[in-house]
């Protein structure tokens, strides 16, 4: 059997570990986290206010008349902690959950959402086809098609309204 070199080639300086950037002390040991001073409620509905509108604050009150806990969650965690991170902004962010809603093939109402999300903090409409575009690679020509469906609906309307 022959033996396995085992020695690293170190021909080009290693990246920096994400997240930490050039300018962040070395002792930091929780880089890239939301302010634990302010309430998680209260940023989550800031985030939602600012990401989806009032489409977001009625899909958080359809929710709490049948599972106000889970509506709960959604404020809490989802916008207070995940989307309100610092790590990336919000048109990232939002380009991502569309790319996410769209894989999944089966999330209209919430890509809805999402899409008009993605317009409100400054998405163009061609990024937002571009990136349901390349989801036909990963996860197929039906959750593109149904994606195109949703955002064309979603960009008419704000045309037209």
């Amino acid at each position: 059997m022959k033996t396995q070199r085992t020695e690293r080639i170190q021909d080009e300086p290693a990246p920096p570990l994400f997240p930490r950037d050039s300018g962040d002390r070395s002792d930091s040991t929780r880089a890239e986290v939301v302010s634990y001073s302010d309430d998680r409620r209260a940023r989550g509905l800031r985030a939602l206010a600012e990401i989806t509108g009032p489409g977001g604050a009625a899909v958080i009150d359809s929710l709490r008349g049948i599972a106000p806990d889970f509506a709960d969650w959604i404020v809490d965690f989802s916008y207070g902690d995940v989307m309100s991170r610092p790590g990336l902004d919000l048109r990232s962010r939002q380009l991502a959950t569309v790319a996410a809603l769209t894989a999944l093939g089966n999330a209209q109402p919430q890509l809805r959402v999402h899409i008009a999300g993605a317009l409100k903090v400054g998405c163009r409409a061609q990024e937002i086809i571009e990136v349901i575009l390349q989801m036909a690679v990963f996860a197929g020509f039906p959750a593109a098609v149904n994606a195109l469906t949703v955002a064309r609906e979603v960009i008419e309307g704000r045309a037209g309204g």
